[in-house]
């Protein structure tokens, strides 16, 4: 796949694809985290640098559904760009049919949210080419939407030469588990074990231990007869369950914090096999904490996606949290999947103490479980 080295940008017009969905506040109507942004800036700069005529800017917020949304608008990503640049970055009223001719004396182009035009997520051709229409070169740095089959990532490869950025090739390089170090520990979380299934069968392959925690245990000890309360259950998958039980690679938690269906009561500790009738699995115990620990010491490399709770109200955070501050103070590589997992590393503190956090959720998921990606797969094959 092409990589900036294999460009001349000079005097060129770069259409860059970037990872500009960052969460807003919704009444100050502020960013609240520019961990993606930030991750663009050297890609951004190395363009800069080769002499371009234009760097054109293009990305989402969000999911307006093809509607115009205020508080969705990039004038705020276009305001953080230029603090993090140190250079004006002008915003378009659209992303489309734009006069180009107009803004001649911009060196750096900030589209309208993509989404505002219901064709870009339906992967339009005629879209996909008014945006070409405004560049020589394409650069896809948006690792995020690489699983997507949208415009501005897939049906533009067909119009324009392209590569990818520096964040994009970072995360293919870094998520390459055939060229992980052993032995590997997977500690996979999360809700649904739909979205999973592939991940961790991938990884009962290639990994030494598969550590599971997060919502979809349930459905685990529900395929071994156990009872589970009230705890999500994703019953269309009780037989993909059984299988994997086989796998002596496959590790579950051995006590379980529980609480009534107010969150609020009945919070308690019990073991895995002694669930009772109408509570809700919340979290991993402390048994189960340092179980996991144990099994994170012998590794030299870790792989973590998905919280280990419901992270979202405590006291149900305090295994992710514990485990998360444990893993920062291991001495092997540490490979955070995007999505929650990198969400809450930042937020508690923990990023600098991993090697690598993917800046994308599903997508990372995607490429984890051995998939291809389809933006990347399309560029490869209409790399010009």
């Amino acid at each position: 796949m092409k990589t900036l080295k294999d460009f001349n940008f000079n005097d060129k017009r770069v259409l860059m694809r970037a990872d500009l969905d960052v969460p807003i506040d919704e009444k100050t109507g502020e960013i609240t985290d520019d961990f993606r942004l930030r991750l663009a800036v050297p890609t951004i700069k190395h363009i800069l640098k080769k002499g371009v005529k234009q760097l054109i800017i293009m990305g989402h917020m969000d999911s307006p559904e093809g509607k115009v949304v205020d508080n969705l608008k990039m004038d705020k990503v276009a305001a953080k760009l230029m603090l993090l640049l140190g250079k004006n970055v002008y915003k378009t009223s659209d992303c489309v049919d734009i006069n180009l001719s107009s803004l001649a004396t911009e060196k750096i182009i900030l589209l309208e949210n993509l989404r505002f035009h219901a064709e870009e997520e339906k992967n339009d051709d005629e879209f996909a080419k008014k945006l070409a229409s405004y560049a020589d070169v394409y650069v896809n740095n948006a690792f995020a939407t690489c699983h997507r089959a949208h415009a501005s990532m897939h049906a533009i490869t067909k119009y324009l030469p392209g590569c990818i950025g520096l964040q994009v090739e970072k995360e293919v390089e870094n998520l390459d588990i055939s060229k992980m170090q052993k032995p590997i520990v997977a500690i996979l979380g999360g809700a649904k074990l739909k979205t999973k299934i592939p991940m961790i069968q991938k990884m009962l392959v290639q990994a030494d231990s598969v550590l599971l925690a997060g919502a979809m245990i349930f459905t685990f000890y529900s395929a071994n007869g156990l009872e589970i309360g009230n705890s999500l259950c994703d019953n269309d998958y009780i037989t993909n369950a059984k299988m994997m039980l086989n796998n002596e690679k496959l590790i579950l938690p051995k006590d379980i914090v529980i609480a009534n269906a107010s969150l609020e009561t009945g919070i308690m500790t019990v073991p895995y096999d002694k669930i009772p009738k109408g509570v809700l699995g919340l979290d991993i115990g402390e048994q189960s904490i340092e179980q996991f620990k144990s099994e994170l010491r012998g590794a030299v490399t870790v792989i973590w996606n998905g919280p280990l709770g419901y992270c979202e109200k405590k006291p149900f955070d305090k295994a992710t949290a514990e485990i998360a501050r444990f893993m920062g103070e291991l001495k092997c590589h540490k490979i955070a999947g995007g999505g929650d997992t990198a969400d809450i590393i930042h937020k508690l503190g923990y990023d600098k103490n991993f090697t690598f956090i993917s800046s994308g959720g599903g997508a990372s998921l995607e490429l984890l479980s051995g998939k291809g990606l389809v933006a990347l797969q399309a560029l490869e094959e209409n790399g010009k």
